[in-house]
Order: structure tokens, then C-alpha cells, then sequence
């Protein structure tokens, strides 16, 4: 199994639900080389390394973009557990970080987005 896709982030070591879902579903995506996330009102692109650890997939990724309109960067790293959701950790340079679990995001949670963004 790979880290590769779209994943809804369901916990955060920082934040709450409410707060992480500021601006709709919180999610981290993964291709071959890049990705992209989103939480709270912070936003990035990712540049991905998938590695394998302990039998594991696992990837580590440098990132920029923004938090509420101003440049953001930072890195992180998830690696895939057993049971099939992702555990991770994302840093915000010279800000916080929080360590992140993430399932495997859904149809339900791309219509919840889209009825949040019409209301």
C-alpha cells in the first residue's frame, strides 16, 4: 500500500476539529513527487521523498505556501500504518507543529465541501 492520494486529516496533536476544518475539510495529498495540503488557514505544495520504513510506506516533504495570506513554509513527514490511516508530522518554519492522523479522504467528504463552500 502507498501514501500516494488524498487523505482527510481527522486529528491534530494542536488543533481541534473546528479549527482545523477552518476553511473546509482539512486534507494532505500525495503524488509521486509533489502534493498539496490544507488546515486551519494554512495552506501548501509539497515536494515529496517516499521512502520505505520498518515494511512501511513513508514519505517526507518540504513545503511553501501560506498562513492566512502570508508565505508559509516548513516540512514533515507520514508514514502509513497498519490498519491503513497515516500518522504524521507537519512544521510550520519558525511557527508550531502538530503531529496528524489521516484516513483516506471520501465522495461524503468532497459533497461536505462543496455544501460548505455554497453556504
Amino acid at each position: 500500500m502507498s501514501v500516494e492520494g488524498k487523505w482527510r486529516i481527522v486529528e491534530m496533536e494542536v488543533w481541534s476539529q473546528d479549527a482545523f476544518d477552518l476553511v473546509g475539510p482539512a486534507f494532505i495529498e500525495f503524488g509521486r513527487r509533489g502534493g498539496r495540503f490544507r488546515f486551519l488557514a494554512v495552506e501548501g505544495w509539497l515536494d515529496c521523498h517516499h521512502l520505505m520504513r520498518d515494511g512501511q510506506a513513508y514519505v517526507e516533504f518540504t513545503w511553501d505556501g501560506n498562513d492566512e495570506c502570508d508565505s508559509a513554509s516548513g516540512r514533515g513527514w507520514a508514514k502509513l500504518r497498519k490498519d491503513g490511516s497515516l500518522n504524521g508530522r507537519i512544521f510550520i518554519h519558525r511557527g508550531d507543529d502538530s503531529g496528524f492522523r489521516a484516513v483516506p479522504f471520501t465522495e461524503d467528504d468532497e459533497r461536505a465541501a462543496a455544501k460548505r463552500a455554497k453556504a
